[in-house]
């Protein structure tokens, strides 16, 4: 139990020299990390174990597809357009820009699967509309911010495949189909949509803000004619996901069989990206941006931003075989099982937990690392399992990104806003104790969530 902590220690001290005062690459932080505990532990023996453990992932490829789709959504600038004929929709509401703000960047960002990189994209069009109905600065930059980083723990968000992997490890024998799981996820999701629509709603009666003005918007019918397809991505994504939840029993079963509706299931993560991905090509504006020289020579520009967050995952995965093979998931789970924290008190620490340790390290590394030990100690004292494996892209990768003093998806806000820093963090923090709050019922099962 002790060595458990101590390589755990280790690994986060790495992390914090290499990442924070270093000032390099979180993914080289995890590598080395990774390399030093090999050494400590003398487990060179098996280190080629690790990596073809890690590179033997499919949940790993998952997560390139989306990616590669995101960029292919960021090219072709088919989110700004959905989110003008929402913009159009909601034109008559008081604040409606923050309800707008709210609904598109938390999509979006499960597209994007960038917190910091969402708010860049979709908060140049959000927040000035919120600025000119009437929201402060430094408000119009926290619901973007998180909204955005919600998007962490909505489908097809890059996290919920890390998460369903930590699950699998622990009940691989479960047949469980990736549409439940995506239900359950979105279940989850809506009360924390929910959340922030009301905290919208306080801050615009608070603030006295109006609709947004007519000539700030753009016209529907226009709008409409010429950007429809995009309202279509949606269902392209998420159509596929909710009919094998259905029909998995009444038709996949009975075609396929056991097996073959297990793997047809799985196989749904890369071909639904590829035809959201073909389907945005298709209805792309300017042809010329998305020919395949383009398109080629657009995937090499993006390369390196593609390779970070990969690389992350990799040697995440890498490391948390390392664990597995120092049983450090139950040494963990046995210290904090002596606490005898209860069914509360794990609710009200391990997001604290996951939170301090999502400064340092990425949402989908955290998942990837700590899932199963997550999971298996809420699981220990009574709650639900597959609720704690749909929580835990929220617990890992949505505070992180939205509590000082490393907010990333705040500091993104602020640059479009231009909002004060002391006047930011203090509006930030009403978002944040809202959140973690939320987090605590819903892992306490005092909520219901659809498809539990």
């Amino acid at each position: 139990m002790q060595s458990a902590f101590l390589y755990l220690g280790i690994m986060l001290a790495v992390i914090c020299v290499w990442f924070i005062l270093l000032k390099r690459p979180v993914y080289e932080s995890v590598f080395v990390s990774f390399i030093l505990l090999v050494a400590i532990t003398n487990k060179w023996s098996s280190v080629l174990e690790y990596i073809n453990e890690g590179m033997g992932t499919s949940l790993l490829y998952s997560m390139v597809v989306f990616v590669a789709m995101s960029i292919l959504l960021d090219k072709t600038k088919i989110i700004d357009s959905t989110v003008s004929i929402i913009l159009c929709l909601m034109r008559k509401i008081p604040g409606g820009a923050g309800y707008v703000s709210v609904i598109a960047s938390a999509f979006m960002g499960s597209l994007s699967g960038s917190g910091p990189g969402n708010v860049m994209t979709t908060g140049v069009i959000t927040i000035p509309a919120m600025k000119k109905s009437g929201f402060p600065p430094e408000l119009a930059a926290n619901i973007e911010s998180n909204a955005s980083y919600l998007g962490n723990m909505i489908p097809p968000s890059s996290n919920i495949v890390a998460a369903l992997g930590a699950y699998l490890a622990l009940y691989p024998t479960e047949n469980l189909t990736i549409g439940k799981f995506w239900l359950v996820c979105w279940g989850c999701s809506l009360w924390f949509i929910l959340l922030k629509m009301i905290m919208v709603f306080a801050f615009c009666k608070y603030y006295k803000v109006k609709p947004i003005a007519k000539e700030d918007l753009p016209d529907l019918k226009d709008t409409l004619k010429t950007s429809w397809q995009g309202l279509l991505l949606p269902i392209i994504i998420l159509l596929p996901f909710v009919f094998d939840f259905i029909f998995k029993e009444t038709l996949f079963t009975q075609r396929l069989g056991a097996s073959g509706a297990k793997y047809f299931s799985s196989s749904m993560l890369f071909f639904v990206a590829g035809i959201a991905a073909f389907y945005t090509v298709l209805v792309a504006k300017n042809k010329k941006d998305v020919s395949p020289n383009q398109i080629a020579k657009l995937f090499g520009e993006k390369i390196k931003s593609i390779s970070p967050a990969i690389g992350t995952c990799l040697f995440g995965y890498m490391l948390g075989s390392l664990f597995k093979d120092l049983n450090v998931a139950e040494g963990l789970k046995m210290g904090i099982t002596a606490l005898n924290m209860g069914k509360v008190g794990l609710a009200f620490v391990i997001p604290l937990f996951t939170c301090f340790l999502g400064m340092v390290i990425p949402g989908s590394s955290l998942v990837v690392m700590f899932g199963s030990v997550f999971i298996s100690l809420f699981a220990s004292v009574g709650i639900n399992p597959l609720l704690v494996a749909a929580m835990l892209p929220c617990i890992c990768g949505v505070m992180c990104g939205i509590t000082p003093p490393l907010a990333l998806g705040m500091y993104a806000g602020m640059s479009i806003a231009e909002s004060d820093f002391g006047k930011t963090v203090k509006n930030d923090l009403w978002w944040v104790a809202t959140q973690y709050i939320l987090e605590v019922i819903v892992l306490l099962e005092l909520l219901p969530i659809l498809g539990l």
